[in-house]
This record gives structure tokens, sequence and C-alpha cells, in this order.
């Protein structure tokens, strides 16, 4: 099965499927967000190089180009105040979602490239590497809690350095769990009962059978499988089979994929599509910020997403969530042992410096994002501001986060409970990714059996490992 022939029949077949809306209208998001922050006027256009040349010649210069849409508000501010301290011009430019690479390979190739950008682990690396800087002997790198979480080469040198560690997990409304364990019949009286499949699967069902009397719309939130936005489900949800298969073989990475716990994730899938607050068939114009306002406006008792999601939840115009019900439970699909299993923690958040740029700008961005890790308005921005949990030894027990959810993720990290490591930064391609989507999306409008997802997926995954040969 070739690549191409995968596309046009699942693009087809998407066409169809976008014609159905379901609730709310979302936007299309702008290909990028974009603020220089500087305290000069702009030149006229006719004379806007030579002073860029000259800022870049005697100081230096920062430009990131951000991953994550959700903070670029957060980013644009933070670029200002590091100006107005420093006299530094940052400007941040933000891809849209699930536009990240194309954003960069554009970029990259300009006159004014990224001095600062983002890798997603290994696989990234291998794509830019001609682009990272050995950060070895940087203070990035240096204050750095666990060496080994940095992206290294074949040399043995740093090249990408995490600026954060996360968790995602099924997140719950403790006020609409408590509310369904009173009632007569609960097929369970405490969150703490649901450590496995089974059991989560025999309370969502009869939370969704009493979802008037709950007062909800469904159980999880609707699963957001417009393109673009999908990625809760081709990558993070992936992950879990891809782990276990790693475990089971004891290994890293593979070239070819069996999928041996395809029909886990097929029993967790089934569970949110099939108890949700939107029909499977009408998931296609379904965003990431649909799914989180259904959460945040009590609509829905139960979502998929990461500790980042508390920014998406707190938010919302009329919130009714209350803080202190925000809580986490692992992801459970039917593995054995999975009682004992965390959350999915790790990162895919590493920062690399742009070697092809100006001496002066890698030392401007080397500054900057030191800055981000050491000073006390840097630090508060990493933490406060953009909700990082920073890996760093400049970071003490007081400067952690302290939202809902990064405190759930602490307490899973801390209980004993084996997380579950993040290896979709080793998923072959972003086509591969985007073909489990498009296929999963086929899946729920019924043109695609299961097993013709799971064959996907194993193709597609060994021509693309193929592929980076």
């Amino acid at each position: 099965m070739k690549k191409k022939v995968i596309s046009a029949l699942l693009c087809v077949a998407m066409v169809s499927s976008m014609l159905i809306g379901c609730g709310s209208k979302t936007e299309e998001a702008p290909a990028a967000a974009e603020t220089e922050a500087s305290t000069e006027e702009a030149a006229p256009a006719e004379e806007a190089e030579a002073p860029a040349e000259e800022a870049s010649a005697e100081g230096g210069s920062v430009y990131y180009l951000n991953f994550k849409p959700e903070v670029d508000e957060q980013w644009q501010e933070i670029a200002a105040a590091y100006t107005a301290e420093t006299g530094v011009p940052v400007k941040v430019v933000t891809a849209a979602s699930g536009t990240y690479e194309e954003v960069l390979k554009s970029e990259i190739a300009g006159s004014d490239a990224p001095t600062l950008f983002q890798i997603n682990g290994p696989v990234g690396y291998n794509s830019w590497k001609d682009y990272c800087l050995d950060l070895t002997d940087s203070d990035l790198y240096k204050n750095l809690s666990d060496k080994s979480l940095a992206v290294t080469g074949e040399d043995g040198k740093a090249y990408g350095i995490p600026y954060t560690v996360e968790s995602y997990g099924i997140i719950y409304n403790n006020a609409i769990m408590e509310k369904y364990f009173a009632m007569d019949g609960a097929v369970a009286t405490s969150v703490d009962e649901i450590n496995n499949f089974d059991t989560l699967k025999a309370v969502v069902e009869d939370m969704q059978a009493k979802k008037d009397d709950l007062g909800i719309e469904g159980v999880f939130a609707s699963t957001s499988l417009l393109p673009g936005e999908d990625w809760r489900w081709q990558t993070h949800l992936a992950n879990i089979p891809v782990y276990y298969e790693y475990k089971e073989k004891g290994v890293t990475d593979l070239d070819a994929l069996e999928f041996t716990y395809g029909e886990n994730f097929k029993n967790i899938f089934d569970l949110y599509i099939n108890n949700s607050t939107c029909a499977p068939t009408l998931l296609g114009s379904k965003a990431v910020t649909d799914s989180m306002s259904e959460f945040a406006l009590g609509q829905c008792a139960m979502v998929q997403n990461g500790n980042w999601g508390w920014g998406q939840i707190a938010g919302v115009e009329g919130n009714t969530v209350a803080e202190e019900d925000v809580k986490f439970m692992p992801i459970y699909t039917g593995v054995a042992g999975e009682e004992n299993q965390g959350l999915c923690t790790g990162t895919e958040n590493f920062w690399c410096v742009n070697s092809q740029t100006s001496e002066a700008n890698q030392k401007a961005t080397l500054d900057f994002v030191n800055w981000m890790i050491s000073s006390d308005a840097g630090k508060d921005y990493m933490v406060n501001s953009l909700g990082n949990s920073a890996p760093f030894t400049t970071f003490g027990d007081d400067e952690k986060p302290q939202d809902p959810l990064a405190k759930e993720m602490y307490r899973f990290m801390e209980n004993g409970k084996t997380s579950v490591s993040w290896n979709f930064t080793t998923f072959p391609s972003q086509d591969f990714k985007d073909d489990f989507g498009a296929a999963l999306l086929e899946y729920c409008n019924g043109n695609m059996t299961w097993d013709d997802v799971a064959s996907l997926v194993v193709t597609r995954w060994a021509e693309e490992k193929a592929a980076t040969k």
C-alpha cells in the first residue's frame, strides 16, 4: 500500500465527513501569530535591513518559533518584558496547531531564520541536526536536573534541552463523579476503585445511561478529530500501545511495529466516542478547544488531555468547574497489570539553538533561555504563565506550578505508580500521525473497519521508518 494512494483515499472520504457539523463552529486558526518586542519604532521598509544587521552584529537578537498556540499570548508578554529589561529584540512567532514542521521548514530557510526552535525528540533531531547547536557547554544543559533527558547526537553531545516535563491522562470533574457515586445502583463508590479498564468501562457506561440525572450531555468530551486537532489520539493515545509493545520486546524503537496492543487502543477509543457529548459520525468538526470548553462548562465529566489543559479550562468564560474538583486518572486500556499504571509522563519539548545563525544571535538566544531558567522574572514566567514543570536545578520546591493538574501530576509521580513513558517521540513522521488520525475519523464515520485502521498503522509505520533510513 503506497502512501499517495492511502492519502488520496482518506482525503476523499474526509471531504464528505467535514460537510457535517457538530456543536459550535470553530474558527480556523491563522497560520502563525507574530509580535516583535522592541523599544524603537520600526524603520521604513526600504531601510529595514540596515538596522537589523547592525543589531545582530552588535548584540544579536532572538527569534523564537513557538510550538504551542495555547501559550502564544504568554510568550508575547515574555518577549516584551525581556526586551524592556535588556534592550535585546525578541520576536515570537507561533505556528498554528499541526503546522509546526511546515512553518519551521519555511522559516529556517529565510534570511530572518529562527534562532530558537523546538524538536520533539530523537526523530525531530534527525530531521534538524544540521541546524542544532552543540549545547553541552551551555548553562542551559549544565543546569538540567537529569542530563539523560537531553537529546544527544551520535557524538554524545547535547543538542536539544527539555524545558518542561508534562503528564497527560483522563481529567475528571470530581463533583460530577461524587454525584454519581451517591446514586442508587452506582457500580463504584469512589474513584479509587477505578484502576483498570473493566471498572472504568462499567462506570462510564452507567454514567452515560444516567447522564440526564447527572446533568451532563455525555461522560466524555467530544473526541476532536478535526484535521490538525487530532493529536490527542494519533499521538498521545497511540503512545500507550506503543509503550507496551516496546516494553514487551525490551526495545526503545522499532522499524516494524506489530501494533500488538491495537485492541487496547480500540477499547478506550470506543469508550470515548460512544459515551460522549457528540455522536461518533459528527466528530470531524470538533477541535480541542471545543472539548475543553465542554468540560469547563460542566457538560461532561471527563476529557483526555494533559496538565497544560488547566489554562484551557480556567480560561473558559462561564467556567463552572471548581479548581479543587479538577483531577487526573490514568488512561486504562485493558492491559494486564495496569492497576499499577500511572499517568503518561515525559516531554517532547526540546529547545534547540540555530547553529547556522550568527554567533551574536546564538549568544543572545542562549542568554535569553538562561534568563528564563535562572532569573526571578524568567522563572516566574516559566512556572506561572507557561505552566511549565521546568527540569532545572535553578528551580526550588516552592517554584513548582500550583495549578490543580500540576499538583495531580506530582501526586502521581510520587505515589509509587509506574509512569507511562513518552514514546511517541519515536513515531516515524508527522505524515504517519496524520494518516492515523484521518483513519480514526473514517472509522468513526463508518467508512473503515478497525482491521483497516490497524493495518494502516502497521504499513505506514514501516514505510515511514524506512524512508528515514
